[in-house]
């Protein structure tokens, strides 16, 4: 493991392998044992995206391992004047032990890697979310022990927290439902490849995908930089919403998780947000425990 760009690249053995040290690292931090695993590294966090949970958690993440973490604006760095990615990196790999972007495009976080000589960590971008995904996965083992015989299902727009959530959910066994309209369906290589691979359902019948799940997974109808698409998405995803008529038809004790920020009304109720307030906010709280699970996998 020489980066993280997306969970695909990754084995099962390798998720499972950051999974154990993220919950030993949240160990030892609910029992304030020091943990400098990265003493005097330092980790440059790149962000043409705005972001709450990402950029406090890779911050927070580094000080606790005994590291720093230098927040750069795109708008601060040459690059949002018109320098190559390929030439930033070049230098930036000079300086720092590691680059943590959150952008739109994927193919910048993979021109990062090919022409850096440090990891890359991708924090978000169009096509994937595979921090977020992982603190997922950490969350539903904290809850169900494991993952086998587990139904995981997303409903919402196909994005890049579908497109990583069925990638996570099938190299951990599970069996991956996905509910959205025609027009907003996760991309068409990661559905091939779950298809061929695990257990897949894609379909515009939520009562399908809900049926019996043991995880309800749901996101924003219009993510950062589809604001302009408001409007038309709240047409789309008209009825797509986890409430408790969706909820009655999952398993009992099915766990809600949603990366957040989470807009109530639209995509998820006040009432089941709140009946599931606990494991949605052991989930945020988990980013910080599976990405300094992952700085260490990569910058020790």
């Amino acid at each position: 493991m020489k980066h993280l760009l997306k969970l695909a690249d990754l084995t099962p053995e390798e998720i499972f392998a950051i999974l154990n040290l993220a919950d030993q690292l949240k160990y030892e931090r609910k029992n304030n044992i020091e943990h400098h695993y990265l003493k005097g590294k330092k980790l440059g966090m790149i962000f043409q995206k705005s972001s709450t949970r990402t950029r406090v958690s890779f911050e927070v993440g580094m000080y606790e391992l005994g590291g720093n973490a230098l927040f750069l604006s795109a708008n601060d760095l040459q690059i949002g004047r018109g320098e190559p990615i390929k030439d930033t990196v070049r230098v930036l790999s000079r300086y720092l032990d590691g680059i943590m972007i959150r952008t739109f495009a994927q193919k910048d976080v993979e021109e990062l890697a090919e022409y850096g000589s440090i990891p890359i960590i991708n924090g978000l971008t169009d096509y994937c979310h595979p921090c977020q995904v992982l603190a997922d996965l950490m969350t539903i083992r904290e809850y169900k022990g494991s993952f086998k015989g587990l139904k995981l299902c997303f409903i919402g727009d196909g994005n890049n927290m579908a497109n990583s959530l069925i990638v996570g959910g099938i190299k951990m066994g599970m069996q991956v439902a996905v509910a959205c309209p025609q027009g907003y369906r996760p991309d068409a290589g990661v559905t091939e490849w779950a298809s061929k691979t695990g257990s897949l359902l894609v379909t515009d019948d939520i009562d399908a995908a809900a049926k019996d799940a043991d995880v309800v997974y749901t996101d924003v109808w219009a993510s950062m930089g589809q604001e302009g698409e408001k409007k038309e998405r709240e047409k789309a995803f008209k009825g797509y919403c986890v409430d408790g008529r969706v909820m009655s038809l999952a398993k009992p004790d099915a766990l809600v998780l949603h990366c957040l920020p989470a807009h109530r009304g639209e995509e998820i109720s006040e009432e089941v947000l709140e009946a599931h307030a606990g494991e949605i906010f052991d989930e945020a709280e988990n980013r910080l425990h599976a990405q300094k699970a992952v700085l260490v996998k990569l910058l020790k």
